[in-house]
């Protein structure tokens, strides 16, 4: 982004992300590529959200700081040290005392009282039973659940039992508390106690918090969000305090648009990934329009992964090398559907011209859509594509559902759902104020939507 506001930082990251790829089964037919060419920084007493859909990678990612997933290649230095050079040793002193793990499913010992349960790492420490039970007691009065330290974990109920498993995690006072989707199971009100708790971690006890989930609803708790879609970050947003911005400011800059949306007292900046960041450092004048050329091979990829038809892996080779001509702006589409057609023999591709023709056509359709999407005129578009989807998809809506379905894709345009909560919505009845899709037809709607804006990401 041309006119992002930077701020400039004295602290060492104590998490530090270069280049990390995760790929499990690696050169084999069902290779699959779980993480790919991720940089991240996250500073001391940071808030970071990594948010996406569900099987994105942003679990993968977690596990990765955590170390309990060795990287493919890549690195991930926590206080600059590489934890997958850790021996077997070190690396359980690093889980007992450098971070604190809370999970989803909590993973408390059933057979252990809860007060045993938090005590656990320091029993592993070798740490006086006194001394112990002593932290223990503490912890279990600050979340107020100090009258269940003789109960066991069946006899809670799953706000309670997180309650113990944040406990459990804080009882070696670590610097980083990583939690993997810790109010996925819990009701509501149980949800907003755990958030609270882990706000004030980072707040008052100065914890570098990392939450992964796919809620939206979380968002504003933190600090920095780091979307993440096929294994990739696609974006990073800071939120700032004014008053932090305007410190670190010359006394004759003046806060105004450029990337920057003021929200009360707070500012959210948007950034590009750090690897398309060291790319426009290392060339200079690398425009906005020249980082959305580095993406045009992904984009192709996830082209033919979302119109996929049968036929040898060559010819679809080929077609994904000439596809990312066509959206490099080399070749016009009516060249792309001649080398399409064209026999193999004569340099083509050498597929049927029927299918070269139909394939095209969609290519076309997508393309000039996304081209279409105003970020400024969002209603406006929100309508387009609604219209478009309908068409495409022969939805057949009447004007009433067609204006439904333009409402919950205008959510989905100002990131106020993600893509499962947009499929959700759609796919409820219409006595939930949904718009009663089948669940095959919603599923479609929403892959086409998500194509449509990985498409016209930084065009």
């Amino acid at each position: 982004m041309e006119n992002n506001l930077e701020i400039k930082k004295n602290k060492i990251p104590n998490v530090l992300i270069t280049d990390l790829n995760v790929i499990y089964n690696q050169g084999k037919p069902n290779e699959v590529r779980s993480l790919e060419g991720i940089n991240l920084e996250i500073m001391p007493q940071e808030y970071v959200i990594i948010f996406g859909p569900s099987g994105c990678g942003k679990s993968t990612l977690l596990y990765s700081i955590a170390g309990l997933q060795k990287p493919t290649s890549g690195t991930v230095l926590i206080d600059q040290e590489n934890i997958s050079s850790y021996s077997k040793k070190k690396t359980a002193w690093f889980h007992r005392r450098k971070i604190g793990m809370v999970f989803q499913a909590f993973y408390l010992i059933g057979s252990l009282s809860i007060i045993k349960n938090i005590c656990l790492p320091k029993i592993f420490d070798g740490v006086k039973r006194k001394e112990r039970r002593f932290l223990a007691k503490e912890l279990l009065e600050r979340f107020g659940i100090s009258e269940q330290a003789k109960k066991f974990p069946s006899e809670l109920s799953g706000g309670q039992k997180q309650r113990v498993s944040i406990a459990r995690s804080l009882i070696n006072d670590p610097d980083i508390i990583l939690a993997d989707e810790p109010v996925g199971n819990l009701d509501s009100k149980s949800s907003q106690i755990v958030m609270t708790i882990l706000k004030e971690l980072n707040e008052r006890d100065k914890k570098t918090v990392v939450l992964v989930t796919h809620d939206p609803a979380h968002l504003p708790y933190g600090d920095k969000i780091v979307h993440m879609m096929d294994g990739k970050i696609i974006k990073i947003e800071i939120i700032r305090k004014k008053q932090e911005i305007r410190e670190a400011l010359p006394e004759s800059f003046v806060l105004k648009e450029g990337g920057i949306e003021e929200r009360g007292e707070l500012i959210k900046e948007e950034y590009i990934p750090l690897n398309l960041r060291h790319l426009m450092r290392s060339f200079r004048g690398l425009t906005s329009n020249q980082i959305s050329n580095l993406l045009v091979p992904f984009k192709a990829q996830q082209i033919f992964a979302h119109l996929f038809f049968s036929m040898t892996n060559d010819q679809i080779e080929k077609a994904i090398k000439k596809l990312e001509d066509f959206l490099y702006a080399k070749i016009t589409i009516e060249d792309f559907t001649k080398e399409l057609d064209m026999p193999l023999e004569k340099g083509g591709i050498g597929w049927d011209k029927r299918i070269a023709e139909r394939f095209s056509e969609n290519i076309k359709q997508i393309t000039e859509q996304a081209n279409s999407i105003s970020f400024i005129e969002r209603d406006k578009t929100a309508w387009e594509i609604a219209d478009y989807l309908n068409i495409r998809l022969k939805l057949e809506l009447d004007d009433e559902r067609k204006k439904e379905l333009a409402t919950i894709v205008l959510d989905r345009l100002d990131n106020r759902i993600g893509k499962e909560e947009f499929q959700k919505l759609i796919d409820f009845s219409t006595k939930d104020n949904g718009l009663d899709f089948d669940k095959r037809t919603a599923v479609k709607i929403a892959k086409e939507l998500e194509m449509l804006l990985l498409l016209r990401y930084s065009n």
